[in-house]
Formats: C-alpha cells, structure tokens, sequence
C-alpha cells in the first residue's frame, strides 16, 4: 500500500500528502462533519457578507471554491477557512469611505482587496516568510481582535434597533444611534432582544443546564452548536407568519441571488492598486498572524505539524479564488474551526464536504433566505463578537506583565479611536517601544560565589563568597547604543558603594551581541578604569561575540584577561589576593 501512495505522488505531484495517504475509515465522519459545518455556518456566512457591505450570496460563494482551494494547498488537517468578522470589518472599514457599499464599484473594490492581500499571503508563503507572524506580540493580537469586536458591536447597534444610523468612525455612529434612539422599532427591537437571549444563553450556558438537568455532555455540546440556527430559523419564521416585513418595516436580508453565479477575472487599476495596497498589506499580515496561531493550537491538539509557508500559500490562494469568484476576503474562521472539530473533523476532506455541501445548498435556492431578519443576524454577529473580547487575557497580562497589559488596552483604544489601520500600528509601536525600553533597561547583578560549589548567584538574593577589591557584575542583556548609560550609571554606583574595588570582571554570559557603539563604549572604559588603577576582566564570553571582539581595540588594550568561566576568574584573583596580601579573606 505504501508504494502505490508513493507512486500516486509521484505521478501526481500537485496532490497533496493529507489525500495521497487519506484513509477510507475517515471518510464517513469527514463527510458528516463537512455537511454540519455548512448547514451551521449559512447565518454566519451571510451574516459577514453583510458586515462587509456585499450582497449577502458573496458569503455563500466565499465558502465553496475558496475552501476547496485551502484545503488543498493548505497544511492544517482541521483549519476551515471562509468569512470571519475581522476580514468583513476590515472590508468595510477600508472601502465605505470609497463606494457605496454594495454598489458594484464597491464590490469590484473588495473583489481588488482579496486579490491583493491573497498574493501579498502567498508571497510570504513562497519567501518563506512565515516568521512574520511572531513580530505581533499575542497581548497587541488579542489587543487588536478585542477592539475590533467592539467596533463589529457598535456596527451591528442601527439593525438591532431598526433605526438608520451611520458615521465616518465608531464615534459618529454611536452619536447618530443615540441621536435616532427614539425611532427604535418595538417589532426589530424585540426580534432582536429575544434572539441576544437565546443566543447568548446556548453560547454561555445551555450546557451548563442541560448537564444539570441529566443530559450528556456532548449531546448538550451538540444543541448548543444548532442552538443559533434555530433561534435564526424561528426568527425567520416569525417574521414569515406575522408579515413583521410589510407590517412593521422590518428589515430583512432580501432578494438573495440564486445559482453558482460567475467567475470574473480582472486586474485592479492603478488608481484602486494605489488606495489598496496598504489596507491589504495590513490584512495579509493580520492573516498571517491570525491564521498560522489558530493552525499551530489546531495542531498541537491534534498531536500535527504545521507547516507555516505551506499555510500562508493556502489562505492567499484562496483569497485570490475568492476575488474572482465572491468578491470577499477570507481567513481562518475560530468559530468555523470549532464547529469542524466538534463535528468529527479527522483531515481536510471535511473541508472539501462543507464546500460540496454549500454548493449543494446554493443551487437547492437560496430564496429561503430572503425575508430572514437582519435584526436576527445582527444579533449573531454581536454574539460572537462578544466571545472575541478576550477579558482573560488582559487578565493574566496585568498579572504577570504591566507593559504587555498596557500594550493590549493600548492596542484596542487605537482601533476603536483611530481605526484598524492605525490601530494595528499603534500595537507595533507600543511592542516596540515595550522591547526597546526592556533592553534599554537591562538587569544587572553583582554576584558572588554560592560555598561550595561553582555556581555563582546575586548577592541581594544568595548568601555568597565575595572577594575584598574585587567586583563581579553581571550584565543580562546584549550591549547596544541604548542601554549603555543604564550600565555605565550602574557601574558608577557600585564603585563609588565600594571604594576598595581593583578588579571588575564583567560576565558575558547574556549578551549575545556587542554594536560598534558599545564596543568604543567599554574600550573608553577599560581605559578609564585603568587610569583609577582597576583592571577591566570579561568571563564567559560567546563565541560570536569574541570572534568580533578579536579584531578590536579592546581586546588589544585590556588591562585585565579573559577568563573562560566566572568561577576561573574567581580562583584566579582569589590566588592573587592569596599571594599579595598572604591573607584570604571570604
């Protein structure tokens, strides 16, 4: 069997490793999982359609070839790509100020955007630039995901009330919801209330309740997945059999185009390349980052290895599918890759079905769609816009590290203040300004020998050995330009503290690099040093470091040596206080 897999590669070497080894006894559950998913995910798909500002039948598309094209080019077995929130706020936010949003020129515009960001995606995967997804710290992600579901929160206010609201920013839209908070409609206003209680309830806690009331777990696990479809369903039905559309003005998805629809191939012009090539780098990356975390805890779970390059070639071909078959911009879905893992998912055919079962489901019509409220979808966006708001990490940021909470308020103020765009700068700047002010502050600790052994600790932590007129410091950072005068201050004041000092031995054993500034930097010092009768020792140092060192003023003029480990340099000066003053002192 082994050989006939291998000869099927070889002669087909376009297929990929996942269906070159696929295994016939996953077969049923990938199948049912696959029809599950699409069935579960139809709200959420024109839901994010919407969101987008296209026509609502542009979510269904985005989740057929787009997701055969993942999961065939794709490395991770359970990641189901397709609409999410951040990709449809993106969209919106980026293209709302340029069109009306579902005229055609909008959605030639949002078709361009996918593009672009697709083989920006795939460009990254060919570069092998899949480490780019680590220069975002996870607090400044969570910070990002966070603020952005606010904004999907406040964008979704004007359909849960029924009253016509709109703004340039968040600010505008919540002033022009207040402004029109009088107009609300009861009808809209109690669709919309009665489905954020249903849906909020099987999300946080139909499973709790029907655990307590003696169902099974999983079988509570599985109603609460179909819970949102049937509060939609009834929704819809509601409105149906009250006429809640004609009688009371109800808003509602509309006239949802039937069939496969086109494939249409075009190129961006200058003039829309110029307006979007920065908004698509910025989702390219959020994509990037966004979908190789989900993929590498999906396959941490799963006991598999993902393949980074190999992930971002997979989700910008199917962005590029997308732009010219829907028009909208996909990603990695968590809520679809959850449903697709609770369902039975074994490999990617599960994301084959869905997009088989999708298609299934739009040529069945999709006339079923039309008087489905969007009062109802606004309150599923909102849902599982509140689940994005990740309070948790905050919490342990604030508890372990200040900065990095700082950076996560930071983050999520600069998207809800300045917008997507200048939000995710403002969370690279304050990662950067966190790494900088970090390194620019080094730790630095004298030390002394621990008796008895060769291990050498901070002396304000450890009851040590010292050496009388010797200084043992040790320096937990590289030496660049930045933090020199942190360690230059530090080293002051421990001198002046001991006045007797007549040897410093600096341990090297955290710096990994020392720049030409601070090369000068310790050559000036050693030379001062000197001049005050104190000899300038190193231990420890790296290999690279002293390969660079070799070559400098300061390693031709030291006045002390270089000593392999700290505890030579210690036996060494120890013997030569010995000798000196025939007296030891510990």
């Amino acid at each position: 069997m082994l050989t006939c897999c291998i000869t099927l590669t070889t002669q087909l070497p376009l297929l990929p490793p996942w269906l070159a080894h696929y295994r016939r006894e996953n077969l049923s559950n990938d199948v049912v999982a696959g029809a599950i998913v699409a069935i579960l995910v139809i709200p959420q798909s024109l839901a994010y359609a919407l969101l987008a500002g296209l026509p609502p039948q542009a979510g269904l598309y985005a989740s057929i070839l787009p997701v055969m094209v993942y999961a065939w080019l794709g490395s991770s077995s359970l990641q189901a790509v397709g609409p999410v929130a951040i990709t449809a706020l993106m969209t919106y936010s980026v293209l709302s100020p340029l069109a009306a949003p579902g005229s055609a020129q909008y959605i030639d515009l949002a078709a361009g955007l996918a593009l672009c960001s697709g083989l920006m995606t795939m460009a990254f995967g060919g570069l092998r630039l899949g480490f780019l997804s680590q220069l975002l710290s996870r607090p400044v992600v969570s910070g990002f995901i966070s603020g952005s579901a606010v904004l999907i929160i406040i964008s979704q206010l004007k359909l849960l009330l029924g009253v016509p609201a709109g703004g340039a920013n968040s600010w505008q839209e919540l002033q022009a919801v207040w402004a029109h908070l009088d107009q609300a409609q009861p009808a809209t206003l109690s669709l919309s209330s009665a489905a954020l209680l249903c849906l909020l309830l099987s999300r946080y806690g139909l499973v709790r309740l029907a655990t307590a009331w003696g169902m099974t777990r999983k079988k509570a696990e599985v109603w609460a997945r179909v819970m949102p479809l049937v509060v939609l369903g009834l929704a819809s039905g509601a409105v149906v059999a009250l006429d809640l559309d004609r009688l009371q003005q109800v808003a509602v998805v509309g006239l949802v185009q039937e069939g496969l629809g086109s494939i249409h191939f075009f190129v961006p012009g200058l003039d829309a390349l110029r307006i979007l090539l920065t908004p698509a780098l910025i989702m390219a990356f959020i994509g990037t980052v966004q979908n190789i975390t989900m993929g590498q805890a999906l396959a941490a779970r799963q006991r598999e290895r993902l393949e980074p390059n190999r992930e971002l070639r997979g989700l910008g071909a199917a962005n590029v599918v997308s732009a010219f078959y829907s028009g909208m911009p996909v990603g990695g879905g968590l809520s679809r890759s959850a449903i697709n893992l609770a369902a039975g998912a074994r490999t990617p055919m599960a994301s084959m079905a869905s997009a088989l079962s999708m298609l299934l489901i739009v040529l069945a019509g999709t006339h079923w769609f039309a008087r489905l409220p969007l009062a109802a979808l606004a309150a599923s966006i909102v849902v599982a816009a509140i689940s994005m708001i990740d309070v948790k990490a905050f919490r342990q940021a604030w508890a372990y590290d200040r900065a990095d909470a700082l950076a996560l308020l930071g983050t999520a103020a600069g998207v809800l203040l300045l917008g997507l765009e200048l939000g995710i700068a403002t969370g690279i700047l304050l990662s950067l300004v966190t790494l900088l002010l970090r390194a620019s502050t080094p730790h630095i600790a004298v030390v002394g020998r621990i008796a008895g052994s060769e291990h050498f600790r901070n002396v304000e932590r450890h009851g040590v050995e010292t050496i009388p007129g010797v200084l043992f410091l040790r320096i937990d950072e590289s030496l660049f330009f930045g933090n020199l005068h942190a360690i230059e201050a530090r080293l002051g004041s421990e001198l002046i503290k001991d006045g007797r000092v007549q040897d410093l031995v600096l341990i090297m054993s955290a710096v990994n690099r020392v720049d030409t500034t601070a090369m000068e930097v310790l050559t000036d010092l050693n030379r001062d040093l000197q001049a005050r009768g104190i000899r300038l020792h190193l231990a420890e140092v790296k290999g690279p470091v002293q390969d660079r060192l070799l070559h400098s003023p300061l390693w031709q003029t030291l006045s002390g040596k270089v000593h392999l480990s700290v505890n030579s340099a210690f036996e060494v000066l120890a013997c030569e206080r010995m000798v000196g003053n025939g007296l030891y002192v510990i």
